[in-house]
């Protein structure tokens, strides 16, 4: 017995070291150093529970059948010919300055800057579900809904019963959710749509003993709305009353658009559809011809697992170095990796005005603790950090000079960096974008700003909690 059991005990030891040494070679492959270090503090520590973790989630990567699916899936050559017959339009004093923003993302999400559209900045949280209500209520043809959270509570149920009373009227209704996101309500939602008439999905089912499962970490984030081809969505705010977490009361920014941009989100949103259900549609009244709805410039950069480079950081950090006086940057969620570190320490040392709108109610405890070991790097740095206090403020944009900014689903964390499907709108509009200034200064207002000495100041034990969590932020 006493044999087996150091045979045994010489067995284990060897794996955990085979383990340990051959991911020092695997880990570091095509990833930031960051992420390297995390996950090979946990390999070195947990050597076996961390390689099977590794395995299940290690790679910022979908399955394979979801690689294979999102290669081979068809262009639509109605999709294209819409988007390229939109007019290539920058204000006279951006063309210049601005173009290699606008290359960079048509590099980045495939689509281009177009002219003549219609703008509107919605931050009342029950005016955009009034908003959006009347114009399912006022649908003819189609209406697009794709939300990571979708709850039936009576937020959820009034979008339902306006998707119901659409398909009475012969309008089509396609709506995703996101299976983690809406887990709690998930099912009663996709029934109740059903019920009504609507074509319902889940976006990456967690199934794990079925076939093609998806991974849990990788989820689908992006919240857009689509009617007649005309209107669009596109923001931070999801299906659920604000306050569906206890104690805490959401505050949300939304972009409402109609012109040439709608056939962008559409395209991004039968993408999806088609990865989920392999469903394509040749459905000329999808893609309206581009009719001008307006004077302002705007793109779209979709983002994600599926796509080869961090499409969303690279805007970001794009976005600091080309930032010539001022950079705003609002977020709920703040966990920066190095490079984004650096290019917003140049910008300061540019001196550019860099300030940083963060929610001081949080709502994931280990994700704030993370987010917190960041404030005293910034504050060392220049960065003004406001904190916005009584409601979370859930609302994502950046914005640069005032003329350049952009609005969506996207945080600026490693998450919405590396795992979540994202979208986001880039505004080339010096008009809108005061508009969006007027509302940060509104933030500014009702903010805490951080100062660098009542910051040190903080317990002991709390900055401890901090940098421990910051050593696993790559993996949050």
């Amino acid at each position: 017995m006493a044999y087996l059991e150091n045979h045994w005990g010489l067995f284990y030891l060897s794996t955990e070291w085979i383990i340990r040494l051959a991911m020092v070679i695997a880990v570091p492959f095509r990833r930031s150093p960051e992420a390297a270090r995390s996950w090979l503090l946990l390999l070195f520590f947990l050597p076996i529970p961390g390689i099977i973790l590794y395995l299940l989630v290690g790679r910022p990567r979908f399955p394979r059948w979801r690689q294979q699916r999102f290669a081979g899936m068809p262009r639509s050559g109605q999709a294209d010919a819409v988007i390229a017959a939109a007019t290539r339009v920058f204000p006279p004093r951006l063309e210049h300055e601005r173009a290699p923003i606008e290359k960079l993302v048509r590099n980045l999400g495939q689509l281009p800057a177009v002219g003549g559209n219609a703008l509107d900045l919605l931050d009342d949280y029950q005016g955009v579900i009034d908003r959006l209500c009347r114009d399912i209520d006022a649908a003819h043809d189609h209406v697009h809904l794709l939300s990571y959270i979708f709850a039936d509570d009576a937020v959820g149920m009034r979008v339902i019963e306006c998707l119901g009373r659409a398909t009475q009227r012969g309008v089509r209704c396609r709506v995703m959710i996101d299976a983690l996101g809406s887990r709690p309500w998930a099912s009663s939602v996709l029934r109740a749509l059903l019920a009504q008439g609507v074509e319902a999905r889940e976006v990456l089912p967690v199934r794990p003993f079925r076939w093609r499962p998806a991974r849990a970490d990788l989820r689908n984030h992006r919240k857009l709305c689509i009617v007649d081809g005309a209107i669009g969505y596109i923001g931070s705010q999801n299906i659920v009353a604000a306050d569906f977490r206890p104690g805490i009361r959401n505050e949300e920014l939304m972009a409402r658009v109609e012109g040439p941009i709608v056939a962008q989100l559409q395209s991004v949103f039968l993408a999806d559809w088609y990865l989920e259900t392999e469903q394509q549609f040749a459905d000329p009244a999808l893609f309206p011809p581009p009719i001008s709805a307006g004077d302002v410039s705007l793109q779209l950069l979709p983002s994600g697992p599926d796509y080869p480079v961090s499409g969303s950081e690279r805007l970001t950090v794009a976005l600091l170095y080309a930032a010539r006086e001022q950079v705003v940057v609002t977020t709920p969620y703040f966990i920066p990796d190095e490079g984004l570190i650096e290019a917003i320490q140049s910008a300061v040392l540019r001196g550019v005005d860099v300030r940083l709108v963060l929610s001081l109610v949080q709502d994931q405890r280990l994700v704030g603790l993370a987010q917190r070991s960041f404030y005293a790097e910034m504050l060392r740095s220049g960065v003004r950090i406001f904190l916005y206090e009584d409601r979370l403020l859930h609302a994502k944009h950046v914005s640069v000079d005032g003329d350049l900014a952009t609005i969506g689903s996207s945080n600026v964390d490693i998450r919405s960096f590396t795992l979540n499907a994202e979208a986001n709108l880039i505004l080339y509009a010096p008009d809108q974008v005061c508009r969006l200034n007027t509302l940060q200064e509104r933030y500014f207002s009702g903010s805490r700003e951080l100062l660098a000495k009542d910051w040190a100041s903080r317990p002991f034990h709390r900055k401890i909690a901090e940098n421990l969590a910051r050593l696993i932020s790559p993996l949050l």
